[in-house]
């Protein structure tokens, strides 16, 4: 007989079915993969079946039918384990698991919170196919060895039928996707072309070729970035540089902090009092149309963005997998002007790596959970409280030498947004998402503490010598919760609403200067180094940054997001659309987006070589080629 009998091998043909049918219906419950047309969901529905023939069809060489059945048993419960993961991970960053990610285990016991959260009952459902090949191994007859049905002719043939299949899949994506495979930085289009399964082997062969890049790196790129990034140098406005010369720095990352709460109320209460306030205070300037640009790093994305000026990296956080690298940072230019540098945290000094990354930057001092005093109460959900570490804060800063830049990491507004009775300080918000409606009121909680740290500021002295920038650091509700966004917002969540979305505020407030004002400029995160650097009276030209100082009258309203994504005055580009800014409605065609298109992918290219390839060691000062080498070998 030279094919394979179908009637002996009918668990086999079970298990893929059955997770196939799992799979497909994973895609359209628990994650927001958009469908344009026809053919796009006749690739959905086929692509996981080309990575499930070949897995499951290894079982063919296996001859003896309890280890075949142990082997089918296990690929559907791996199987299941992948899709149950990715759903609950989906969940909270609106994102697929990365090789990386994985390896971040230094944080899991901090994002237990989160993580149970983001785990739902419904999720058995994706162990359905483990239940169906349980059942079919126990009650379908089977012959204890394979006989000569099982031959070679047999297995080419269901292999040559799995590596056609395969081919067509990605024949059929790329006529809808040109250039699919090189745009590493949208996963959701990955995984709308070429399954879960296959692009997670596609981001192992992807995140070993980023490592590899460094060893392979000669410092020649080098040349190439440079250029590029002094052709969208802007030169800083002569009004505004050095306005803030000789003054002490205190930034404070606002956590999940979005723009869409800022002098808005909620069901009659306002959100954020205070900082409404500053947004109409002559001593500050607000960016109203500033975006966050982090990837899944969150807010360590947003700490490395500030001090770079460089784009996070593609499906990891850089905290942990280039904390060794040679960095430009805003710390290390602060430090050779003088300035004592340090991070102010009440978490764990290794959360995000940390205690490593912020000796690459040139941070001199990480004041985190142990230089603070947690008394009863004072803690919630992910650390300390943000009015008791406010408080504690002001007092470690007093102690500071001067001139110094700090950065403060606030805690409390961040998922799954829970608070102790006492702290809500306005009610819960009534939707169908839980998130959003605690989302009001830590917000609330943190606009407080922030009322409180501008009153010790000045009360300790440190205020009027003192420029506060202040800037959330990342989307607190994500793509997951829009139905519930559009019933507070009174209108249906499209994709350009959801970019548009990722504003957060950023707020510049310079004590005593009286000429700020609100700024409608389209501005990001990776322009917060250059504008910082710029108001000290610090020079920025011919360093490695891609962002660009807001006040500047060459600057460009163009912000580009980690996934592909971006945003101009004029245009809004997202899941592959063109919409019109004034409008929010689509562009027929792509023209007028193509050429900021191209320099997306430029730029976005451009910064994964400068930290995969570690090019900035090759411009240091210090930098030894045969130390390098030797470094390699070893």
């Amino acid at each position: 007989m030279n094919k394979i009998n179908l009637q002996k091998h009918s668990v086999l043909l079970i298990a893929i079915v059955a997770t196939w049918i799992t799979t497909y219906v994973g895609y359209k419950t628990s994650f927001s993969i958009t469908i344009d047309n026809m053919m796009q969901e006749f690739i959905l529905i086929m692509n996981p079946l080309s990575f499930l023939l070949f897995v499951y069809g290894i079982a063919l060489f296996i001859k003896n039918t309890k280890r075949r059945n142990k082997y089918i048993f296990s690929v559907g419960l791996i199987t299941s384990i992948i899709m149950f993961a990715n759903a609950a991970f989906y969940r909270f960053f609106n994102d697929f698991i990365t090789l990386p990610v994985l390896f971040q285990t230094s944080n899991f016991g901090d994002l237990s919170s989160s993580a149970s959260e983001s785990i739902a009952f419904t999720d058995i459902f994706f162990f359905t196919d483990v239940f169906i090949i349980y059942l079919a191994m126990k009650f379908i007859p089977q012959e204890e060895e394979l006989t000569a049905s099982n031959t070679k002719v047999g297995r080419k043939l269901y292999f040559i039928f799995a590596a056609t299949l395969t081919m067509f899949n990605l024949g059929l994506a790329e006529t809808q996707r040109p250039q699919l495979l090189t745009r590493t930085f949208d996963r959701e289009l990955l995984v709308k072309n070429i399954g879960t399964y296959n692009y997670h082997i596609y981001d192992v062969v992807m995140q070993s070729r980023s490592h590899a890049q460094r060893v392979l790196a000669d410092g020649s790129e080098l040349t190439e970035v440079g250029n590029f990034i002094n052709a969208n140098y802007a030169e800083p406005d002569p009004e505004m540089f050095g306005v803030a010369e000789g003054r002490n720095i205190i930034a404070v990352s606002l956590e999940s902090l979005q723009s869409f709460v800022i002098n808005e109320e909620m069901d009659g209460h306002t959100i954020t009092p205070f900082l409404n306030e500053l947004t109409k205070d002559p001593d500050t300037f607000y960016f109203s149309n500033f975006y966050h640009q982090t990837g899944l790093g969150k807010t360590s994305d947003s700490e490395f963005i500030l001090e770079n000026s460089l784009h996070a990296r593609n499906g990891a956080a850089v905290f942990f997998t280039h904390s060794g690298n040679t960095f430009q940072s805003l710390s290390k230019s602060l430090g050779e002007h003088g300035y004592f540098t340090s991070v102010m945290h009440a978490n764990n000094k290794s959360f995000w790596n940390r205690d490593i990354m912020y000796d690459s930057l040139g941070i001199e001092e990480f004041y985190d959970v142990e230089s603070y005093e947690i008394n009863e109460g004072d803690a919630v959900n992910w650390g300390m409280k943000d009015i008791p570490f406010v408080q504690q804060s002001a007092d470690i800063i007093q102690e500071m030498p001067e001139p110094f830049y700090t950065r403060l990491i606030t805690l409390t507004n961040h998922h799954p947004f829970d608070l102790d009775e006492e702290d809500m300080i306005i009610p819960q918000y009534t939707s169908n998402s839980k998130t959003l409606n605690k989302y009001f009121q830590t917000v609330r909680y943190m606009d407080e503490a922030i009322k409180i740290f501008f009153d010790d500021l000045k009360e300790k002295g440190l205020y009027d010598n003192s420029i506060i920038v202040m800037y959330g650091d990342h989307y607190g509700i994500s793509e997951n919760h829009n139905k519930a966004m559009g019933m507070y917002l009174d209108k249906e969540i499209t994709p350009y609403d959801s970019a548009k979305l990722q504003r957060v505020p950023l707020f510049v407030h310079i004590p005593g200067y009286g000429e700020g004002k609100e700024i409608d400029t389209v501005s990001g995160q990776l322009d917060l180094r250059p504008t910082l650097l710029h108001l000290m009276g610090i020079e920025t030209k011919g360093d490695f940054q891609l962002g660009s100082d807001i006040f500047s009258p060459d600057y460009e309203e163009f912000v580009i997001f980690r996934d592909g994504r971006f945003v101009t005055d004029q245009y809004v580009y997202t899941t592959d659309v063109c919409y019109d800014t004034e409008s929010g409605e689509p562009i027929e065609g792509q023209e007028e987006c193509t050429p900021y298109l191209e320099r997306t992918l430029e730029e976005l290219d451009y910064s994964d070589s400068i930290i995969n390839g570690d090019l900035l060691r090759f411009n240091d000062k210090n930098y030894n080629p045969k130390e390098e080498i030797m470094q390699e070998k070893k």
